[in-house]
C-alpha cells in the first residue's frame, strides 16, 4: 500500500485526531506563552534569578514524557481529566524555549538604546512595550518556533493517558503490529511539526528583515 493510499483509507480517523492533536497544542502553547513571556522579561531584568529560573525549567525539560504524565495523576483538579494532564505536561516541556529566547532577546539589546528611551521620558513599561519587545521578537518567535515542534512532537504520547491525538493511531498499529497504523499516526503529526517549523521560520526571518 503507497503512503497516499494509506492516508486517504485513515482520513477520517486522521481527521479527527489531528484536530485533537492541535486542540492539545494550541492550549498548551497559549499557556506557556502566558507564563514564559513574563518570566523570560522577569529575569532580564533582574539576572540573579535567570539561574535559578532557567535551571528549573530544565528540570522539567529532562523528566521522560510518560513519567511526567504519571506525576500529574497526584496533582488535584489536573488529575480529573486526561487532556488537562496532556495539556499541563506539554506547557511545562514548552516553557525552557519560550523563557530562554525571550530573557537572552530583552537581555541582548544595547544599553546605548535604553538610554535613549529613558532620555525621552519613557517610562519602564513604555521601554518594554515600545522599544525591547519590538526589537526581540525575532529571538522570541525563534523560541515559540522551539516549543511549537517540540510540543507537536511530544503530543503523540498523549494517547498513553487517554488524552487523544494523533499518537492513538501510533499506539492503537504497536498493539495491533500494523505498520500502516503507525504511519497513519506519525506522519500527519511529522507533517504539523514541519508545517509549524516553516511558517514560524519564515515569520522569524522577515522579521528579521524588517529590523
Amino acid at each position: 500500500m503507497n503512503l497516499a493510499r494509506l492516508l486517504w483509507t485513515h482520513r477520517e480517523d486522521i481527521a479527527v485526531l489531528t484536530a485533537e492533536h492541535l486542540w492539545l497544542v494550541g492550549w498548551a502553547m497559549a499557556l506557556a506563552l502566558l507564563v514564559g513571556l513574563p518570566l523570560g522579561i522577569w529575569i532580564a531584568h533582574r539576572p540573579q534569578w535567570r539561574r535559578p529560573v532557567l535551571g528549573a525549567a530544565n528540570v522539567l525539560e529532562t523528566i521522560p514524557s510518560l513519567a511526567l504524565l504519571g506525576f500529574l495523576l497526584s496533582v488535584p483538579w489536573i488529575q480529573q481529566r486526561a487532556d488537562r494532564q496532556a495539556i499541563t505536561a506539554l506547557m511545562l516541556y514548552a516553557l525552557l524555549p519560550i523563557i530562554q529566547n525571550t530573557a537572552a532577546a530583552i537581555a541582548g539589546i544595547e544599553p546605548g538604546v535604553r538610554e535613549a528611551a529613558v532620555a525621552m521620558g519613557m517610562t519602564p513599561g513604555q521601554i518594554l512595550r515600545r522599544v525591547e519587545l519590538p526589537l526581540g521578537l525575532p529571538v522570541i518567535l525563534g523560541g515559540i518556533r522551539v516549543a511549537a515542534v517540540l510540543t507537536i512532537g511530544i503530543a503523540t504520547v498523549a494517547p498513553a493517558i487517554g488524552a487523544g491525538g494523533l499518537g492513538e493511531l501510533i499506539f492503537r498499529g504497536i498493539a495491533m503490529v500494523d505498520n500502516g497504523l503507525i504511519l497513519a499516526g506519525a506522519i500527519p503529526a511529522a507533517a504539523l511539526a514541519l508545517l509549524a517549523d516553516f511558517l514560524l521560520g519564515w515569520l522569524e526571518r522577515r522579521l528579521m528583515h524588517q529590523r
